[in-house]
Formats: C-alpha cells, structure tokens, sequence
C-alpha cells in the first residue's frame, strides 16, 4: 500500500514563491511510482494539469505555467517537489500530488494542500 503525503501549501501574496513536497510513503526507491506530479482544482472550476515529472528526467507543464513553475524529483526517496514563482491569484487552488506505480497501472492521489494567492 503506498500513500502520498503533500506539504507546502498556504497563504502568499501575488508575485510571491512557494514550493510544494510530494512524498510516497513508504519511500522505497523500488517501488516504481513514474511519473508524479500535481493536479489543482479551483471550486467550480475543472481539474487540470500542473505539473509531471518521469524517473527519467522527462517534464511536462501545464499551459498556466509559462515558465513560472519548475518541478524537479528525487528518484531513491521517490519524492517531487514543485517550485512555484510569480504566483497570481488566478493559482488559488486545491493542489493534489499524484503518481502512477508505472508496474501495475495503478494511480494514487494525495488528499490535497490549499495554496491561495491574495493579497
């Protein structure tokens, strides 16, 4: 049984960084979770793509992003983090970390960490 456990999340100001930590639990490097990355959802609004990184390098971005949000990981401690800068208030979302274990298929979802952009 593998979980995802999420931090970083909170109140910053338009222009301001946070950065967000994804870790499975247990963090075992066998356990081959490729790719992980992030999903948000504002309310009302669809779920939409933010951020994924492969155990080979390989990034994808949501279209938002437009240079703004790096996300980098660590393969032996099957950890991600995404680096979000220039935040705006239209960023205001739930942020929910997830992972594929690329062995069997199967998808996990962390239960979600509030970023809000506000001044």
């Amino acid at each position: 049984q593998v979980q995802l456990v999420e931090s970083g999340g909170g109140l910053v100001q338009p222009g301001g960084s946070l950065r967000l930590s994804c870790a499975a639990s247990p963090s075992i490097f066998a356990i081959n979770l490729n790719p992980m990355g992030w999903y948000r959802q504002a309310p009302g609004k669809e779920r939409e793509l933010v951020a994924t990184i492969s155990r080979g390098g390989r990034t994808t971005y949501g279209n938002f992003v437009k240079g703004r949000f790096t996300i980098s990981g660590d393969n032996v401690k099957n950890t991600v983090y995404l680096q979000m800068n220039s935040l705006k208030p239209e960023d205001t979302a739930v942020y929910i970390c997830t992972a594929t274990h690329a062995d069997n298929g199967m998808n996990y979802w962390a239960k979600g960490t509030l970023v809000t952009v506000s001044s």
